[in-house]
């Protein structure tokens, strides 16, 4: 009987251990709001208030809505975490009937935290360095 116990534990163990770590896995979430601070670029140094809504609604398990200091007037756009990269993207229309240009925030992301990464405008050939802060600092 006690033998018996032993292979139960045995084979149940491992089983238990790989459920709590895949759940803890899937639980963690990019949603908050984020300091961005863009530094060394030519016209967009500063700190910026990025606030995200991971939801999945943009093709990924981790993607969503994106707001850009999100005061009065939020500025709309997207996110999407893939292959350990986070890309927060927000169109900018240049003008009636033009397109856009964008503002791109590309870090390293993982287990719900973003880490350094860069900065770039690609309207008028921007770059920056980014450092992110932690989740609920503005």
């Amino acid at each position: 009987m006690t033998r018996n116990i032993r292979r139960f534990i045995a084979a149940v163990l491992p089983i238990v251990a790989f459920a709590l770590t895949s759940s803890a896995g899937m639980a963690q979430s990019y949603s908050g709001n984020w300091p961005m601070t863009v530094t060394k670029a030519r016209q967009f140094n500063g700190t910026y208030c990025v606030t995200l809504t991971d939801d999945g609604s943009y093709g990924w398990p981790h993607s969503g809505e994106a707001e850009l200091d999100g005061q009065n007037d939020p500025y709309p756009g997207y996110f999407t975490v893939i292959d350990g990269l986070i890309t927060v993207t927000f169109p900018e229309p240049s003008g009636p009937g033009d397109c856009c240009s964008f503002l791109l925030f590309t870090a390293r992301a993982s287990d719900g935290h973003i880490g350094k990464g860069v900065f770039n405008y690609a309207g008028d050939v921007d770059y920056g360095v980014l450092a992110v802060g932690k989740n609920g600092g503005c």
